[in-house]
């Protein structure tokens, strides 16, 4: 499994903005999870407590991007029907999904398959990894990278 340590190089589709490259996230705190697919249960749920918290994670000067490997179409139209306020990315590629090292052998009713294991990663204005979580359960993640990003910009304050 290849480590992250700062944001890798990437240019790629995503709502609302058009594209997204990795150097348009210098400069703030930056949270990108890694979802399964638009329109399930869970990816709903985690996309709602994001969408809901996003207002306290903006004031704190982060930006949000949800990743997965569903196209920009569908990306907006779960944009639309969730109001989410944040960028979602296609990584139809799978070009960030493989740089973060998420893809996983998956099973659903005895047939395997290759799918995103939920992910998210909090950066530093620098571009910096602070922080990763792996195997994650939608409900309650939110508030937990909101948590840790406030601790984060406490302690970046106290140290200046």
């Amino acid at each position: 499994m290849p480590e992250i340590h700062s944001l890798p190089s990437f240019d790629l589709p995503c709502t609302s903005l058009g594209r997204v490259s990795g150097t348009a996230l210098q400069g703030h705190y930056s949270v990108l999870y890694f979802y399964p697919r638009d329109n399930t249960s869970g990816c709903s749920l985690e996309a709602s407590e994001f969408s809901t918290l996003y207002p306290k994670f903006r004031k704190l000067g982060a930006l949000i991007f949800g990743i997965s490997r569903d196209s920009l179409r569908s990306h907006e139209r779960f944009t639309s029907k969730l109001a989410i306020p944040f960028p979602l990315i296609a990584d139809e590629g799978e070009v960030l999904c493989r740089a973060f090292d998420v893809i996983r052998e998956k099973s659903l009713y005895g047939r395997k398959y290759q799918g995103i294991d939920r992910s998210t990663f909090l950066f530093d204005p620098a571009g910096r990894l602070l922080e990763s979580w792996r195997s994650v359960h939608p409900r309650g993640h939110a508030e937990a990278v909101l948590e840790r990003l406030r601790t984060c910009v406490r302690w970046d304050a106290n140290r200046a």
